[in-house]
């Protein structure tokens, strides 16, 4: 039997809103119509109406669920090289506590409206919870390993996590521009070439990365010290980070995450290297540990891809992606149909799931959210009432 939503819009992201338009979903979650005021009022239908507007379920292309411990205790604004501190400190405990916060942020995504995640891990502890989820994971196993000489070894125990993770999606990718070996960068473009799979990367997140490349200078020597690391054998390329690691990739399909201090000459040099680049925002983690969020406009002005993430709860308050749409509009004035894209459709495309979720469209499975939107579409709250 089929359920009818309406709303005050429907919009279902692969055309125009729809002023009191009515969806109808099969029990299986399937849309099976799309329909017109006007078309459902010639069929005397019993349709659920809401104030609001009904949206099609969200991706998160950035989260790290491992994380999820560490709610509230790293201190907010501390620059990224200390952020990376307080995480390496705090990320172990206790495996029970652990595993509870994963499930407790499994299900608040869930109830947030999210139906796919793009999700960091470091260790297998994730998968029990991946495989009892409603929600879509594609895991992406972290390689680190800024020593070239230790890139083969680093890469044969990521194969291992890789494996542990099938049959669920899963693909082996860098940590970082700062923590992984143009020898390790080879490695990981080498199997995602064999695999034809995804590759996702923390990229930019602060000044201090780039400095560090450009001439070996800025906080992450403080970094590499607390870590014991001698990085002698380094040296400076002389080109912001972006400029300096994208080559390795080549043309993979990659998901350049934060994108803080990216350029247009960052950007240019990006669009003339790889076409298939996504650029991912997670505005409330920026402004967690930066206090500074992307140039968003000159993102859109580049038309590049962009997706929204939440990156984890250590920096974080919650994993809630129409709170990151709320967040942009309200510090940037993006318009709410844009961001719509950027947390729905983009999303579903680089996770390769466009098929199935990401609009409502007839044969789609994309999940349904009810939404706060003003007159001018503005958004009210960063509440989510998730229908189906």
């Amino acid at each position: 039997m089929l359920k009818y939503f309406s709303a005050d819009w429907i919009f279902p992201v692969s055309s125009p809103p729809m002023k009191n338009g009515v969806v109808a979903v099969n029990p299986e979650g399937e849309i099976e119509e799309v329909l017109t005021r006007k078309e459902a009022e010639n069929l005397n239908l019993d349709i659920i109406k809401y104030k609001g507007a009904i949206v099609p379920g969200f991706i998160n292309t950035h989260c790290h669920l491992e994380l999820s411990h560490i709610l509230d205790q790293i201190p907010e604004q501390t620059g990224l090289v200390e952020f990376v501190q307080h995480i390496i400190k705090s990320r172990q405990g206790d495996i029970a506590e652990i595993k509870a916060a994963m499930y407790a942020a499994d299900q608040e995504m869930f109830e947030n409206g999210i139906v796919a995640v793009g999700d960091i891990s470091n260790q297998i502890s994730s998968k029990e919870v991946k495989e009892k989820s409603k929600i879509h994971y594609h895991t992406f196993v972290e390689a680190m390993g800024f020593n070239p000489e230790r890139a083969g070894a680093i890469m044969d125990n990521v194969k291992g996590i890789k494996e542990d993770f099938k049959p669920l999606p899963v693909s082996i990718v860098p940590h970082a521009p700062y923590s992984v070996s143009p020898a390790l960068f080879e490695l990981i473009r080498e199997e995602a070439e064999k695999d034809n799979s995804l590759i996702s990367v923390h990229n930019q997140e602060t000044d201090n990365e780039n400095a560090f490349f450009e001439n070996k200078t800025g906080g992450f020597l403080d970094l590499y010290q607390f870590l014991g690391l001698d990085i002698t054998f380094f040296e400076p390329t002389h080109k912001t980070s972006l400029q300096s690691w994208l080559p390795y990739i080549k043309e993979q399909k990659t998901l350049l995450v934060h994108n803080t201090v990216s350029n247009k000459a960052d950007i240019t040099f990006a669009k003339a290297n790889n076409p298939n680049l996504y650029w991912c925002l997670c505005p409330q983690a920026n402004l967690y540990i930066e206090n500074t969020l992307p140039d968003v406009n000159l993102l859109i002005d580049e038309k590049v891809k962009i997706t929204l993430g939440t990156d984890s709860l250590a920096s974080n308050h919650q994993l809630n992606i129409l709170s990151e749409m709320f967040t942009l509009q309200k510090y940037k004035q993006v318009p709410f149909e844009k961001l719509l894209s950027w947390a729905t459709i983009n999303g579903a495309e680089f996770l390769e799931l466009d098929q199935q979720i990401g609009t409502i469209e007839v044969g789609k499975k994309p999940g349904l959210n009810l939404i706060r939107l003003s007159a001018n579409f503005t958004i009210e709250s960063d509440k989510v009432q998730r229908l189906i």
